[in-house]
């Protein structure tokens, strides 16, 4: 049984993110941890002077997020009436990415999926500050839902990839999964700025070709100049329904995180982001 934590301020985004989930995971046996982390700077005045004498800012914030959180599941309970699928509720008063990564611990969790802002025209910013802290920070793979982003099945998937890493095949799990759900295809996306690929690059692609064998998989090479705006195009002109990377230092989504290149990345892409942390040996 899989282990999915759903965090949500209960906003539309992070709403839009949980549905998503349900939907991604129809057809699987799953645990699903709704999880909305408090701290006491969201506790306004007003608040306060309709608190009774003896109760604590604490524990109110603690009783209107789990009522919060209750109504969520029991919605999500009455429209699915999905019999695969548990449903835990967990409230933390916390900081934000402490929070996230106690009870990926404590819980064993597979998989984090949470909403992220999308790109939204003149804003054009792909992720917000929450998601790109738990992407950098948090050891479990990150499936980041942009808001305006309604489930498809994922036929097609690109995974970006320099072939400098050594992936290690429990690292790739969730990529994994989600493709064996849908027999999805994979399209392993490498943007040719050398010549010709060194001998480690032959060596890690020819074993990511080993470890994808019982995936339907593509190596594709584009020559371009910008690295961002050839994914853009190949997701739109392909019909891509997920972009997977890994969260390795000098990566793509490395990259990506820099102010600049995420407005201009965000602007075009809406597609959900799966980020895998990689600790596989670099050159």
């Amino acid at each position: 049984m899989k282990s999915i934590l759903l965090p949500t301020d209960f906003s539309k985004i992070s709403l839009n993110a949980i549905d998503y989930a349900m939907e991604l995971f129809r057809n699987e046996e799953c645990e699903f941890y709704f999880l909305n982390i408090q701290k006491a700077s969201s506790f306004v005045s007003d608040d306060l002077m309709t608190m009774s004498s003896s109760a604590t800012i604490y524990q109110t914030i603690i009783d209107t997020a789990q009522k919060s959180i209750k109504n969520v599941i029991n919605t999500i309970k009455n429209y699915y009436k999905n019999d695969k699928h548990k449903y835990y509720s967990v409230v933390d008063y916390d900081n934000f990415i402490d929070g996230i990564n106690q009870i990926c611990k404590s819980r064993n969790i597979d998989l984090i999926v949470m909403g992220t802002k999308g790109a939204t025209g003149a804003e054009s910013v792909l992720f917000g500050s929450n998601t790109v802290r738990v992407m950098q920070r948090c050891h479990t793979p990150v499936l980041a839902i942009p808001g305006k982003c309604k489930y498809e099945e994922i036929d097609k998937i690109v995974f970006t990839s320099d072939y400098l890493s050594h992936y290690k095949p429990d690292e790739l799990q969730s990529l994994f999964t989600i493709a064996s759900l849908y027999d999805s295809k994979i399209d392993v996306l490498h943007i040719a700025k050398e010549e010709e690929l060194t001998d480690l690059q032959k060596n890690n692609k020819a074993f990511l070709d080993k470890i994808f064998k019982n995936i339907t998989h593509e190596f594709i090479d584009l020559d371009d100049a910008d690295v961002f705006d050839a994914v853009q195009d190949y997701v739109k002109n392909n019909n891509i329904k997920m972009v997977a990377m890994s969260s390795r230092k000098y990566s793509f989504l490395d990259r990506l995180f820099k102010r600049h290149n995420v407005e201009k990345f965000g602007y075009k892409i809406h597609v959900p982001y799966l980020v895998m942390e990689d600790t596989g040996d670099q050159e």
